[in-house]
């Protein structure tokens, strides 16, 4: 998460929701093909999930945070997040292999 926080827009005046639950709700959203009001009550209100997510996806916001991951490897990669297991796991894997 460190490594993902220049992604994150930063705080204007008012108190920011926890980035990591929000992160993590958008990826279980995404990875149990759920509609956004179905969210389990221990992440951020389904609004909040939605308005983060669709406002990252417009910006650019996830692929930037998937190109940072991946340039700071010595060779060039290309990173993916898996969400087919239990919990998310971010992999990077050699280019030539995809």
């Amino acid at each position: 998460m460190v490594r993902l926080q220049p992604f994150f827009p930063k705080s204007h005046g008012k108190p920011r929701v926890d980035d990591r639950r929000v992160l993590s709700g958008i990826i279980f959203i995404n990875r149990n093909s759920l509609r956004w009001c179905d969210a389990p009550r221990g992440y951020d209100p389904p609004k909040t999930l939605y308005s983060r997510w669709k406002w990252g996806s417009d910006k650019g916001v996830f692929a930037r945070m998937m190109d940072g991951l991946a340039s700071e490897a010595a060779a060039p990669k290309t990173v993916m997040i898996d969400v087919r297991g239990h919990a998310p796991l971010v992999q990077a894997c050699p280019r030539k292999y995809l």
